[in-house]
Formats: C-alpha cells, sequence, structure tokens
C-alpha cells in the first residue's frame, strides 16, 4: 500500500505530503484530519499542499492546532473531548459528501433527512 511504503522509505511523518506530492494537481483540495490539530503528519501533509497551491481544509478539535496555519478553511470543534470532535467531524464529512453528490448532479435539490 501507499501509505507503507512511503512510511517505510520517507518516514510516517511524511505520508501524506508525499501521496499530495504523487496524486494532487492543479485544483484539488486537500483535506487534513487530526483531532488535535497537531498530528506531524497531517500536518506536513497539508503544509506540502499549501507549499504547492493546493486549496486546503482541515478538521481538527479546540483551536486548530498547528493544521489551522496551514489550512485555508478550518472546521475546528471546540471540544476537548475526543469522541465530541470525532462526532463532529463525522457529521461534517456526511454532509461534504451531500454536498459533492448534489454538485455533481447538477440538481439545486437540498439536502434532507437531518
Amino acid at each position: 500500500s501507499a501509505l507503507t511504503a512511503c512510511a517505510n522509505d520517507f518516514g510516517f511523518e511524511a505520508v501524506f505530503a508525499r501521496q499530495v506530492e504523487a496524486l494532487c494537481g492543479p485544483g484539488d483540495i486537500v483535506v487534513g484530519i487530526s483531532t488535535s490539530g497537531n498530528s506531524a503528519n497531517v500536518v506536513r501533509g497539508l503544509q506540502f499542499a499549501r507549499e504547492s497551491g493546493l486549496a486546503t481544509f482541515a478538521f481538527t478539535g479546540e483551536n486548530g492546532g498547528q493544521c489551522a496555519e496551514f489550512a485555508d478553511l478550518t472546521l475546528a470543534v471546540p471540544s476537548p473531548v475526543t469522541a465530541r470532535v470525532q462526532e463532529c467531524h463525522l457529521i461534517a464529512g456526511h454532509l461534504l459528501c451531500d454536498l459533492a453528490e448534489l454538485a455533481f448532479a447538477g440538481t439545486s435539490s437540498t439536502i434532507s433527512g437531518c
């Protein structure tokens, strides 16, 4: 897998930066998820994306941590409780997927069922 290959060859802190380098291009958005906002591999991935001119978005907890420094937009859940932060990230992720599906379908429908 790409994750283990990158970790073995470049170190775990570089796994996401290397994937961003290999897989992303103009117009892409890089999303980083870190409950603390300070996971070194996520921070480096967002940093590399930012330096490459890509749009960046971070899902974090508390104050955004280091991820917020390299994110164009940050969803920082204001809770010290890991489970609450991750539950909010899950809901936000599902909403983003719903919005993407609507955009790709070219419809003006709204999200329902919440």
